[in-house]
């Protein structure tokens, strides 16, 4: 997540779209402004070579961020100069857009300074889906290894390997001394995480895949050469850290892990949850409301969804249903490769719908690929964005792990979520939007990108794709599903819900399959609030189009509406529902 924006409640005083006049623009203000955006955005592609390479930033590609406590402490620093330098500039001087700009820079810093006073919540690392066991493997996906440098820049990336796994577990030392430990289930899953990227041998590991698509320009006696220090680096540095990390969770921080992950359970674990709230919704809700906000749409879904029932004249209760969808082999692919297809004849589906729902769509295109199979079969979906240099495709990264879990009537949903008209639709065209600043285009707000994307999901069924009952009732329980985890994570975070609780009351509710639900109540104790920002994101883009819609008329414009949400970048939704309502006033003068 960026440091320039990691959510909070934003009130941006925005006024009206057409108030700046030229006179009124300072052009040293306005150079100030793009000075510290720039020379911030350098700063952190620096800090952070990771993030750099997943961005597509190749410059940093030999090097891996410095987590040492003087670093962390440096880069604390930064953030409160770079607040107080955006603080310092005359907003009144500035263009609209300028203003906006500096109103989500101000706020998003705002929100990481505060983050630095969550203590033992920040040294809490390590994920049931993310953390040191899988970041390595992650970021080689996105590294290209076209000619001999760039080998040789993940040959030093790996020789930098086990100073960056000696710092991290420093770290989490630190998050043990004052009772900070991940969940016993959370480490659980870590540690199977790494047993599986160290089984077999050092050719089969995920570490070694780059190595084995360095580009034909390479001569076949060079790229073998490369491919033995691949292969030599691995052993020597990556095998012995991942060993050395596993020793820790194993040895230091399973014996102090609690078996349930609820903040509320930590020293000031209930205050470090509302910020998450509030940060990951980007609103003011409290957890109580985001909690009742769930309950209401899930009952609401669960109606739709029994309708589905009784529409195929199911006889037997909802339950029942529900196990003949999850246990018919009609519903199931026959391979991983089948599933595959699969999904990329549905992606195939969408893309000639969308010029009937937006007016300019994104050049940069998209592809539909397997996760790493040492992820697992629970793993869920998910996305990786185009790089910034326009060099490489966005992808959505299918689990065909899976294929015996996951059933053909939930594909269709899934994939508008993470192609389109989902993510890729919305990260690819922001980050065309060159008229904007970096941090605006290349940010993230949870309740922005994966609203959207579950928005999506509906714009999907207008478009037809749900094509069949069960198609639909798939779209139905995936709505659902995200409905139920505002319940489920305000249930274990802020109201005293067991793990087992959670996993009952979502499997229940939802009738989705019980170890994928498992794997994702695992994900909310270690990831508090962030998937609260999916339907409290969604919901608010149903607001925004019911509202323009009734106040438009006959002059509402779906297609324009569309380009409306998605061309000003990621934002907070109190500044996406200022947007809209000017868009709103703009169309209505015309």
């Amino acid at each position: 997540m960026k440091a320039w924006l990691r959510g909070g409640a934003i009130a941006v005083a925005l006024g009206t779209a057409c108030i700046a006049h030229a006179a009124q623009v300072d052009p040293q203000e306005t150079t100030k402004l793009h000075q510290l955006f720039d020379a911030q955005w350098e700063e952190q592609a620096r800090l952070n070579p990771e993030e750099s390479t997943t961005r597509g930033d190749l410059r940093f590609n030999d090097q891996l961020s410095d987590r040492s406590p003087a670093a962390r402490a440096g880069y604390d620093e930064r953030e409160r100069a770079w607040l107080a330098q955006a603080r310092a500039i005359r907003r009144e001087a500035l263009s609209a857009q300028d203003q906006v700009s500096l109103d989500l820079a101000i706020n998003g810093l705002s929100d990481a300074v505060e983050r630095q006073s969550l203590g033992g919540w920040r040294n809490m690392l390590i994920g049931s889906l993310w953390g040191p066991q899988t970041r390595l493997a992650d970021i080689e996906v996105a590294v290209p290894m076209d000619n001999a440098l760039q080998v040789q820049q993940l040959l030093k990336r790996l020789a930098a390997y086990p100073k960056l796994v000696d710092q991290q577990i420093v770290q989490m030392r630190e998050g043990l001394a004052t009772g900070w430990v991940p969940a016993q289930n959370v480490l659980e899953r870590a540690t199977a995480q790494i047993d599986k990227q160290l089984a077999g041998p050092v050719d089969a590991s995920p570490w070694y895949d780059p190595f084995k698509r360095i580009g034909a320009a390479v001569p076949q006696a060079e790229r073998e050469h490369l491919q033995a220090q691949g292969r030599e680096s691995i052993v020597a540095n990556v095998v012995p850290s991942m060993r050395k990390l596993r020793a820790f969770i194993v040895d230091e921080l399973k014996p102090k892990a609690p078996a349930e992950g609820a903040l509320r359970n930590y020293p000031g674990g209930a205050k470090v949850y509302e910020f998450l709230v509030r940060s990951q919704t980007t609103t003011n809700l409290t957890p109580e409301q985001v909690h009742e906000i769930g309950l209401r749409e899930l009952a609401a879904l669960r109606t739709e969804m029994e309708g589905v029932m009784r529409q195929v004249k199911f006889q037997g209760t909802f339950a029942q249903f529900v196990d003949y969808l999850n246990t018919d082999p009609k519903f199931f692919y026959s391979s991983p490769e089948a599933m595959l297809a699969g999904y990329r004849d549905i992606a195939k589906r969408i893309d000639p719908e969308l010029p009937r729902f937006f007016a300019e769509l994104p050049r940069m295109p998209y592809g539909v690929r397997a996760i790493p199979a040492f992820r697992g079969p629970d793993a869920a979906e998910y996305y990786d964005g185009p790089s910034q240099d326009g060099t490489r495709s966005g992808y959505f990264n299918a689990n065909i792990a899976a294929w015996q879990k996951r059933t053909k009537w939930w594909m269709p949903s899934l994939t508008a979520h993470e192609s389109v008209p989902g993510h890729h639709l919305q990260i690819a065209r922001a980050q065309e939007m060159k008229d904007l600043p970096a941090f605006r285009r290349f940010t993230w707000y949870v309740a922005y990108g994966e609203g959207w994307a579950l928005y999506a999901e509906t714009v999907a069924r207008e478009m037809g794709i749900y094509n069949d009952p069960y198609s639909l009732f798939g779209h139905l329980q995936q709505r659902a599903f995200r409905a139920a985890r505002l319940v489920v994570d305000t249930g274990i975070h802020a109201k005293g819900w067991t793990r087992q609780q959670a996993i009952d009351y979502m499997t229940e509710r939802t009738g989705m399959n019980r170890d994928f639900v498992t794997s994702e109540v695992d994900r909310y104790t270690s990831s508090p609030g962030q998937a609260l920002g999916y339907m409290i994101g969604a919901l608010k883009f149903k607001e925004l189009r019911e509202r323009a819609k009734a106040k438009l008329g006959e002059r509402f414009d779906l297609r324009r509406f569309h380009n409306v949400l998605i061309d000003n970048g990621p934002l907070p939704l109190d500044v996406m529902d200022r947007i809209v309502d000017e868009w709103i006033a703009r169309e209505s003068a015309h």
